[in-house]
C-alpha cells in the first residue's frame, strides 16, 4: 500500500483528489490537511510515501514546509501557480499539476510516481540554490530546537556565510538556516541587502557608519556596534544600493 497525504486550503481541491484516488487501490489516504503546520505535523506522523502539496496555503507555504522536512517524500504539486513559474520547481518534484486538472492528467501523475518507483529523485533538492521560494523575500522560516520559527526579512540584521548554511543575525540573537549566502544574495530585495563581503549580506538600513579600515579596505559599523566588514568587490555594490 501507498501512503498518501494531500494538502490544500481549499476544501474542493482536496475533494477532488480523494475523488480521484479513488480509481486507484493501491494508493491509501493516510491524511487530508489544509494548512502547513498540520500538514508538517501529519507528515512525521504518518511517514507518506507521496503527498499532493499545494504551494500557497495558510501559515507555512508548500515550499516552506518542505524546507523543514530533513528526509521529505515524493511530491506531486496541485496548484493555481502559472505553468511557467513552476519551470524552477518541477524538476525537483514528481509532477505538477496545474488547477483545474482533468481526471487523465492526474492519472498520468500517477503513473509518472510508479514508474519512478526506486529511482525517484530526493525532494532535499528543494535545498538547492538554483531553488527560489516564493516567500523567501519576505521572510525566513526556519526550526529551532523542536519549534518553528518566522523571522520578517525586515528583521535580519545581516546574515553571515557558514559552509553550507547561513547564520541569520536578528535583535533576538543568530539562528542558523540551511540555506547558502548566494541563495539569499539573489532571493532577497537588492535595494534592502547588499553583499558587501564574500561572506557577509546586510540590511542597509541597520549602517551607520563606514570607516576605511587596513589597505583599501571599509569596515561597516551597525546599529548595535557590530562590525562588518567590506571586500574589494563589495564596496562598488554598496555605493551603489546607498547612492554614494
Amino acid at each position: 500500500m501507498i501512503k498518501v497525504l494531500i494538502m490544500d486550503d481549499e476544501p474542493l481541491a482536496t475533494e477532488l483528489v480523494s475523488e480521484y484516488l479513488a480509481d486507484f487501490p493501491q494508493f491509501e489516504i493516510q491524511k487530508v490537511c489544509h494548512d502547513g503546520f498540520e500538514g508538517l505535523k501529519a507528515i512525521q506522523e504518518h511517514k507518506p510515501d507521496l503527498i499532493f502539496l499545494d504551494i500557497q496555503m495558510p501559515k507555512l507555504t508548500g515550499f516552506e514546509m518542505l524546507e523543514l522536512l530533513d528526509n521529505p517524500p515524493a511530491v506531486i504539486f496541485t496548484t493555481a501557480f502559472d505553468a511557467f513559474a513552476l519551470k524552477a520547481f518541477d524538476a525537483h518534484a514528481v509532477d505538477y499539476l496545474l488547477k483545474p486538472f482533468s481526471k487523465a492528467r492526474f492519472a498520468k501523475s500517477l503513473e509518472k510516481f510508479l514508474q519512478m518507483g526506486n529511482n525517484l529523485e530526493s525532494i532535499n533538492a528543494f535545498k538547492n540554490e538554483s531553488v527560489l521560494n516564493p516567500e523567501s523575500a519576505n521572510r525566513v522560516v526556519l526550526k529551532v530546537k523542536n519549534e518553528i520559527k518566522i523571522i520578517p526579512i525586515n528583521e535580519i540584521k545581516y546574515l553571515e556565510a557558514n559552509d553550507d548554511y547561513v547564520n541569520i543575525y536578528t535583535k533576538e540573537g543568530k539562528f542558523l538556516k540551511n540555506k547558502t549566502l548566494s541563495f539569499y544574495e539573489k532571493s532577497l530585495d537588492t535595494s534592502l541587502f547588499v553583499r558587501v563581503h564574500r561572506s557577509y549580506l546586510v540590511n542597509i538600513s541597520e549602517i551607520t557608519k563606514i570607516e576605511p579600515y587596513e589597505k583599501e579596505g571599509y569596515m561597516l559599523k551597525l546599529r548595535e556596534g557590530e562590525n562588518i566588514p567590506v571586500s574589494k568587490s563589495g564596496f562598488p555594490k554598496l555605493k551603489l544600493v546607498l547612492g554614494i
